[in-house]
């Protein structure tokens, strides 16, 4: 099959880039052909987000969205940021971090944004194929000349299945990935292309979400709460969220920093634990817990930004490291980067491009918000969550972001990990099921599935690491990284064993970053396979 732009990823980026194209084909009466493939099984079916929305980029790439009905109902009302001891919550004033204000923001499912972009971009000639992950980059000449699907119907041992498929190669002019946060084919064309030379290594999040269904009477409709401190240590600044959105849900989820040094740490039950303390669960009492997800997010910010355009493509959104870290949120800042790939894209095949993609990045709003949130990842790394706190306020408060230095982070996550016999054990309480839960009762609530017999997508570079290396130095921290469970050591006859449950994946990457030996390559699976998120 061959287009002219095939576009890799339905999320906001993918989905905006294919938008601002087919506008593009529209308005200059061309026929430049375009598709997208999601690997998901629907559009936004594997789309995890907190979610507030900053609307400025659906503003510049579809004025009339309120008129089309954008599932955007819940204009945020109110900001409370909250400093969490053990037992108490401080109330921090808003107006010291100016980047949390969410003023003329809407709480939304990012996922359901989606699907209705995904209807925007089909009325207006875009082919989007869900359930076809592209496994391969077409490389040919050192330039990228499309993506091939994976593979239908082949065993976990190898073999051929009955009603085997083959992949398809989709050849196209121009190659847009927007995978989103460490993507599979990204990760390879920064490597090939030598695109991140001279920048700081990526630095990533693992962040949880569910939604609750809580009492009428505890809802607050559009109340935005962020909470720092507890339960993490101070050297491990993380963050929470607790948003309220329509129909008496409320929207609610934890961030850890991957580049946290205790192996022994458990994000998921650090999560679960954070859901106890009384300024959280004063709302959920009551309430019932709908769905359950996970995925990393990418936070390494300007320093860490690589090259964005590649011969033959571009590589867009969450991707390539466009999440303002200062405000959490990237949704905005890939949509705007997504409309600028379209029209640049659009320029290139009439011949009328007269400047860079990474120029057209640099001379955007988008680069504004990056330059001015550029230290605030590097100030919590480098003196933790009380002190980077008080310089991030400095600088976002007095400064607006534009202290006259920029700091660095040079150490690559998975390296930040120390030995366990370093750090101090982690003891966590068993879960009470009514706020805090388990790790596979939570994989159910996301509905994640894979065909068993495949195979395995989460692929080791050498098997013997995990229990020769990993279990003697560090614990094998994957038993703790991994909110799904996947990750297990087992004795079996006197001895220890690495078993994968890869059918438990949603799809977070947390494995790919924070291996200690990197010794995980995450691949696409067959299919649809993953988590089917409804609204998250």
């Amino acid at each position: 099959m061959e287009y002219d732009v095939v576009i890799v990823g339905g999320g906001p980026s993918g989905l905006a880039a294919a938008i601002k194209f087919a506008q593009l084909n529209k308005e200059n009466n061309t026929d430049h052909s375009i598709c997208l493939l999601e690997k998901g099984s629907e559009i936004g079916a594997h789309i995890l987000s907190g979610n507030v929305f900053q609307p400025n980029a659906l503003d510049e790439l579809i004025p009339n969205w309120k008129e089309l009905d954008a599932p955007l109902n819940v204009p945020v009302k109110k900001d409370k940021l909250v400093f969490l001891l053990e037992k108490v919550g401080i109330p921090v004033p808003s107006f010291i971090m100016p980047p949390m204000n969410n003023h003329g923001n809407y709480v939304i499912s990012l996922g359901n944004l989606c699907r209705w972009l995904g209807e925007q971009a089909e009325q207006m000639g875009v082919e989007i194929f869900p359930g076809f992950p592209a496994s391969k980059i077409l490389i040919e000449d050192d330039k990228v000349v499309g993506v091939q699907t994976g593979d239908m119907g082949i065993s976990e041992s190898g073999d051929v299945k009955p009603g085997h498929e083959p992949g398809i190669e989709i050849r196209a002019k121009y190659t847009i990935l927007g995978e989103g946060c460490r993507g599979h084919l990204g990760k390879q064309v920064i490597q090939k292309f030598n695109l991140s030379d001279g920048k700081d290594p990526q630095h990533y999040g693992i962040g949880f979400k569910e939604v609750w269904k809580i009492k009428p009477e505890l809802h607050e409709e559009g109340l935005v709460v962020h909470t720092n401190g507890w339960p993490t240590p101070f050297d491990t600044p993380s963050g929470s969220y607790l948003y309220h959105g329509e129909n008496n849900e409320v929207y609610l989820g934890y961030v850890i920093p991957l580049d946290y040094k205790n192996p022994h740490l458990s994000p998921f039950d650090e999560f679960q634990k954070w859901k106890t303390h009384p300024s959280i669960k004063k709302y959920l009492k009551g309430g019932e817990r709908l769905t359950y997800g996970a995925r990393a997010l990418i936070k390494g910010g300007l320093q860490s930004l690589p090259k964005m355009e590649f011969p033959g493509g571009l590589i867009i959104g969450c991707n390539a490291g466009t999440l303002v870290f200062s405000k959490i949120k990237g949704s905005h800042t890939a949509m705007k980067s997504g409309e600028i790939a379209g029209q640049h894209i659009f320029e290139e095949l009439q011949d009328s491009s007269n400047e860079s993609y990474d120029s057209r990045i640099k001379n955007s709003w988008i680069y504004d918000e990056l330059y001015k949130s550029r230290n605030f990842g590097p100030f919590f790394h480098k003196y933790g969550a009380l002190i980077g706190a008080a310089f991030n306020a400095v600088d976002q408060l007095i400064f607006r972001g534009k202290l006259p230095f920029t700091l660095n982070h040079p150490t690559p996550d998975y390296a930040c990990l120390k030995k366990a016999d370093e750090m101090p054990k982690i003891e966590y309480s068993k879960p009470d099921g009514i706020y805090s839960f388990d790790k596979l009762s939570s994989v159910y609530l996301s509905n994640t599935n894979h065909e068993e017999d495949q195979p395995c997508h989460l692929q080791l570079k050498d098997s013997s690491i995990p229990i020769s290396v990993n279990l003697p130095l560090y614990d094998e921290p994957a038993q703790r990284y991994c909110p799904a469970g996947v990750y297990e050591v087992v004795e079996k006859d006197n001895e220890k064993k690495f078993v994968i449950n890869a059918q438990n994946c949603v799809h977070c990457k947390t494995c790919d970053i924070k291996d200690p030996s990197q010794n995980i390559n995450w691949v696409t699976p067959e299919g649809p396979g993953g988590p089917n998120y409804p609204n998250m």
